[in-house]
């Protein structure tokens, strides 16, 4: 059957489903079988909606997956409602980002009810993606970012422990580098500051240490030049390893270029920093933003 064949077969079930529900909620039929009717109803709406998926229609798939979510909450199905929650918001996502949100919160609220954060903090990373890609409301990505780190962390007493703690880091992160860009930099160093810290002591994450101190050290950097150098020193003596790291030197030539407002010997550093590890837009933008306050630089580059 081709995509519109599949198309008109769901609209057919649909309207099938809503007899199903109109049918139950008749007295005795209330009596004899309510349930089982509206039971038949959420299989014809999920059917519906998996037909409209392969007809591509997302928007008629997601309608028809937040019908069977209703029915399965009216049937005391929890789980099975936030599971259709979730098939409404990733059909949504493809059509219509805001009410994508809506449904991925509903099956938020469901999860964090039963109790289950650690799903509930995937769906909110969902959501903060739809921000960043799609709404571009990068202060409601950061509160579910934010979020979603809360549950995770919360979760760091079970057994999931370390899964739970590198989430909650992912999540942290991301958080930190959009304060950062939207120049809440206290906020940022915060955050990298307590990564590095929680990161240091791991074996197997300690090499990243020295990356979110040397991001925690260019906050500081933006934010006065005596600030950065005491960060400096305070990160090596917690974590003697960032001393021979290529980020910490780099560090210390872009602290002596500044305080003697050399703008070439600042950019020359960068470019041979960047000719091993290569700059990212983040680092790219903060190291610019140091280097507009070298005295006489204008809007330049790094090059």
């Amino acid at each position: 059957m081709d995509s519109s064949g599949k198309e008109r077969e769901a609209v057919q079930l649909m309207a099938e489903a809503e007899k199903r529900v109109k049918g139950s909620h008749s007295f005795l039929r209330g009596l004899f079988g309510g349930n089982t009717r509206l039971e038949e109803a959420c299989e014809m709406y999920t059917r519906a909606a998996n037909m409209f998926k392969i007809a591509k229609n997302w928007s008629a798939a997601g309608n028809a997956f937040c019908q069977a979510a209703k029915l399965h909450m009216q049937l005391q199905s929890k789980h099975d409602s936030a599971t259709s929650f979730v098939d409404a918001g990733n059909a949504y996502k493809k059509a219509d980002p805001q009410e994508a949100i809506n449904c991925l919160n509903a099956a938020i609220d469901i999860y964090t009810d039963m109790g289950r954060f650690t799903i509930a903090a995937k769906h909110h990373i969902t959501i903060a993606e739809i921000y960043e890609a799609e709404l571009v409301d990068i202060e409601k990505a950061i509160a579910h970012y934010e979020q979603a780190a809360d549950y995770y962390k919360g979760e760091e007493s079970n057994r999931q422990v370390v899964f739970a703690t590198s989430s909650a880091n992912k999540c942290l992160l991301k958080v930190a580098a959009y304060a950062a860009q939207l120049e809440q930099y206290q906020k940022a160093i915060e955050i990298y500051e307590q990564v590095g810290t929680n990161t240091m002591d791991n074996p197997l994450l300690k090499y990243s240490a020295k990356e979110y101190f040397f991001k925690a050290a260019l906050c500081h950097f933006i934010v006065d030049e005596l600030n950065a150098k005491l960060a400096l020193e305070k990160y090596e003596e917690m974590f003697p390893a960032f001393t021979d790291s290529r980020e910490c030197k780099l560090l210390k030539k872009l602290l002596e270029a500044h305080e003697e407002q050399n703008c070439e010997a600042y950019t020359e550093a960068v470019k041979e920093f960047d000719s091993i590890s290569r700059l990212d837009q983040w680092l790219t933008t903060m190291l610019l933003r140091i280097k507009k306050s070298i005295q006489g630089e204008g809007d330049g580059d790094l090059k």
